[in-house]
């Protein structure tokens, strides 16, 4: 069984780099409403589809998160 990633809410500082590196599994909140993301609020990242990529593009976003609020649960 593969790991599921997830994202701290209270940590993500909405830079969006896990939904440029990996927007398979990442999104920004509100887009999944088919809404496009507005820069003037602080819309977190949310994990949408958590299977969507191999693991190891999930560590690269996870690597690449300045706030480091990607895990493994």
């Amino acid at each position: 069984m593969s790991r599921i990633p997830a994202i701290d809410p209270d940590c993500c500082i909405s830079c969006e780099v896990c939904t440029q590196i990996c927007p398979e599994v990442f999104r920004m909140e509100g887009e999944e409403e088919g809404h496009s993301h507005d820069h003037g609020h602080d819309h977190k990242a949310i994990v949408h589809n958590p299977t969507g990529v191999p693991e190891a593009k999930i560590e690269e976003a996870m690597d690449n998160c300045p706030a480091a609020c990607i895990y493994w649960e």
